[in-house]
């Protein structure tokens, strides 16, 4: 079984940095792509960051410059590298793989940006 497990949440202060890893599990074959996704208090989740296999990436334009998506194949682990954070940027951020056409989410990690 698929499984996902994100860590590395925490309170930072604005202007501040976090790292976020995605673990995955279950699966000998490489869920592709790996985005993130965040959702704030009231608010819809919205989509954050992509990788794929061949390590080509993506943003939205909100973190954009800010926050840097990777991963380490060998240990089947995505990262999310968020600097200069925002008030704004305080929410639930899960991870996602996809496999065989299939969606599999991680539980979630809080992020909470503080003035």
């Amino acid at each position: 079984q698929v499984q996902l497990v994100e860590s590395g949440g925490g309170l930072v202060q604005a202007g501040g940095s976090l790292r976020l890893s995605c673990a995955v599990s279950g699966s000998t074959l490489r869920l592709n792509p790996i985005s993130w996704y965040r959702q704030a208090p009231g608010k819809q989740r919205e989509w954050v960051a992509i990788i794929t296999s061949g390590g080509s990436t993506n943003y939205a334009d909100s973190v954009k410059g800010r926050f840097t998506i990777s991963r380490d194949n060998a240990k089947n682990t995505v990262f999310l590298q968020m600097n200069s954070l925002k008030l704004e940027d305080t929410a639930v951020y899960y991870c996602n793989g996809i496999l065989r056409a299939k969606g599999y989410w991680g539980q979630g990690t809080q992020v909470t940006v503080s003035s």
